[in-house]
């Protein structure tokens, strides 16, 4: 075996030639990046820090009865903000909801397209495919190296490796919802005349927005799950108190702090989630 190991193909040397070749000579692209998506944290952090919190929380019950119409609903969400608010959470609250927030705009915006490409050209999505499994399961740390060296500390390298852990959960599902539309209906629109921009928008789209509402909850989910890897590298939110409870081994603050993202999540949940009766 040793013939074997003594001839190792350079896989981590060409890896880190390449994440050098990037900080010299596209440094200018990776900043524009950097402040484009601070300035969104930035934006999303204001409106959501800077009225007093429980304007906050009175608007997020306006929302919940608005999209489920349920006073249940509405009362947990106001009583499930109130709580964070009382166990001193609100700030990292809203650091994680502006990260989950932006890592979503990031992954729909990307996502649905290249989802929507993929459902049309069915060998791009057989190329995608081990890209996409590749992004889900190589392990966060991984990336997280050539993130803090082309974006630095804070919370764009957080939201970085938010994106690439999530952002596979909206192409698939988005081409699921494209690529099972009724050949019936993409038959009735082109006999009414419809244009391929006509039947994506009007025929293809309506049909698969279960899928891609349940691609945008995905997201969520998955943007959540990653709170924690993100404080690791400087993103504020309710990773940095999980991390201090976890080296401090405080049952107390694990289980508040447990708490609050359970509640977060399921509020996010229910609230983006397909109405009842719409799924087919």
């Amino acid at each position: 075996m040793d013939w074997l190991t003594d001839n190792k193909i350079p896989i981590g040397k060409w890896a880190k030639a390449v994440v050098d070749w990037l900080t010299d000579n596209a440094a200018w692209f990776f900043d524009a990046v950097s402040a484009a998506l601070e300035a969104m944290i930035s934006v999303i952090l204001l409106l959501l820090q800077g009225p007093h919190p429980l304007f906050i929380v009175a608007i997020a019950g306006l929302i919940a009865w608005f999209v489920r119409r349920s006073p249940w609903f509405s009362g947990f969400v106001v009583a499930g903000l109130l709580l964070i608010i009382n166990q001193g959470y609100w700030e990292e609250t809203t650091e994680t909801l502006a990260l989950v927030i932006s890592a979503s705009v990031v992954c729909m915006g990307v996502g649905v397209p290249i989802g929507v490409a993929a459902a049309h050209r069915p060998w791009l999505f057989t190329a995608l495919r081990p890209v996409l499994d590749l992004m889900q399961t190589i392990p966060t740390f991984v990336y997280l190296i050539p993130a803090l060296i082309l974006f630095g500390l804070g919370m764009v390298p957080g939201l970085i490796a938010t994106v690439i852990f999530a952002v596979p959960a909206p192409i698939r599902l988005t081409h699921l919802g494209i690529s099972s539309t009724p050949k019936a209906l993409i038959e009735a629109g082109e006999a009414f005349g419809a244009t391929k921009s006509q039947l994506l928008w009007k025929v293809e789209l309506p049909y698969a927005l279960p899928q891609i509402m349940a691609g945008l909850t995905q997201t969520i989910m998955l943007s959540l799950s990653m709170v924690v890897i993100a404080a690791l590298v400087g993103a504020d939110g309710l990773g940095v108190p999980t991390l201090r409870a976890l080296n401090q081994v405080n049952i107390a603050k694990g289980f508040e702090v447990g708490l609050a993202i359970v509640l977060i999540a399921i509020i996010l949940d229910r609230v983006f989630k397909s109405p009842a009766g719409y799924d087919r």
